[in-house]
C-alpha cells in the first residue's frame, strides 16, 4: 500500500507525522508521494483542503485519511494519539470508501475558461465593497445581487462559511450545491431572495458582473485570487467526486451535533 502524508507544519503536526512514517515502515506501508493509494491529513481542515488540492488531479485513484491535531474536524477521523490503530488497520484490513460530491466552477473571461474543483465553497467579493451581479439559474434571471459577496458551497462545505450565512446544513450524500448571500442589500430599490438556495445536480447557476474590468477577488476554498476580466462565473456539481477511506463508523450528523451543540 503506498501512501504520501501532509502536516499543518506545526510542531506537533510534525512530530506526529514522523511518528507516522516510523510506524508506517515498520508495518510495510510504502511513502509515494507521487502516486499514492492514500493521502494522510495531519493537521485541521485546512490542511485536507491544501491535501485535496495538491492530488486533486488524482481523485480516481485514491482516498484521503484524516488525522485532526485539535478537536474533531468534519474530514477527520483520527485524533492524535490514535495514529497507531489508524495504521494497524491500514496495514490489515480495506476500508470503506465513501464519496462526496464537489463543485464545478468554470470562470470565463477574454482569454478563454477556466474550471476549478472545489472541496468546500467558492466565494465572490468586490474589491471596492459592494458586488453588483447578476444571478442566472439554469439560463434564466434570478437576481440581481447587491451586497458584500456570494458563497457556493458543496454540502460537506456547507457547516462552514455557508452555516454562518443561515445557510442550511447538507449531508453530503446529496448531490447538490448551495448558494448563500454575504449581507445583501434589500429595500424598496435594491431586492434579492433573502435566503440561500439549494441546486440539485444537472442544475447549475451563473454569476454575470455588469462590469468586466472591476476587481473581483474569488475563493476557491482556501485560496484566494484577484481577477479582472470576468464575463461570467458557471457553478454547477461536478461530475467528480472526492473520496474518503472510513476504516471505522463516521456519523455525519453526530459530528454536526458535537461541533455546534455540544453533549446532550
Amino acid at each position: 500500500m503506498k501512501y504520501a502524508l501532509l502536516d499543518r507544519g506545526d510542531r506537533l503536526s510534525r512530530d506526529l507525522s514522523e511518528q507516522f512514517h516510523t510506524q508506517a515502515q515498520s508495518k510495510g506501508l510504502i511513502l509515494n508521494e507521487e502516486a499514492p493509494d492514500f493521502v494522510v491529513s495531519i493537521g485541521g481542515d485546512g490542511t485536507m483542503l491544501q491535501a485535496f488540492h495538491r492530488y486533486k488531479e488524482q481523485l480516481e485513484h485514491l482516498a484521503f485519511i484524516g488525522v485532526h491535531t485539535g478537536h474533531l474536524g468534519f474530514y477527520a477521523d483520527w485524533q492524535k494519539n490514535e495514529l497507531s490503530e489508524l495504521l494497524e488497520l491500514m496495514a490489515t484490513s480495506e476500508p470503506r470508501k465513501i464519496h462526496y460530491p464537489l463543485l464545478h466552477v468554470e470562470i470565463e473571461t477574454a482569454e478563454g475558461k477556466a474550471a476549478h474543483l472545489v472541496l468546500n465553497e467558492f466565494t465572490l467579493k468586490s474589491a471596492d465593497g459592494t458586488l453588483v451581479s447578476a444571478i442566472h439559474i439554469n439560463d434564466e434571471p434570478f437576481e440581481m445581487f447587491r451586497g458584500d459577496g456570494i458563497v457556493i458551497s458543496t454540502p460537506t462545505g456547507s457547516t462552514g462559511y455557508n452555516k454562518s450565512l443561515g445557510g442550511a446544513v447538507i449531508h453530503p450524500s446529496l448531490e447538490a450545491l448551495q448558494i448563500a448571500e454575504i449581507a445583501s442589500i434589500n429595500n424598496r430599490v435594491y431586492r434579492t431572495l433573502g435566503s440561500s438556495v439549494i441546486l440539485p445536480k444537472h442544475h447549475h447557476c451563473d454569476i454575470v458582473p455588469p462590469d468586466p474590468e472591476e476587481e473581483l477577488i474569488l475563493g476557491i476554498d482556501h485560496m484566494l485570487m484577484p481577477m479582472t476580466g470576468i464575463r461570467s462565473i458557471t457553478c454547477r456539481v461536478a461530475d467528480r467526486k472526492v473520496t474518503f477511506a472510513r476504516y471505522r463508523p463516521f456519523t455525519f450528523w453526530n459530528r454536526v451535533r458535537e461541533a455546534f451543540i455540544g453533549s446532550l
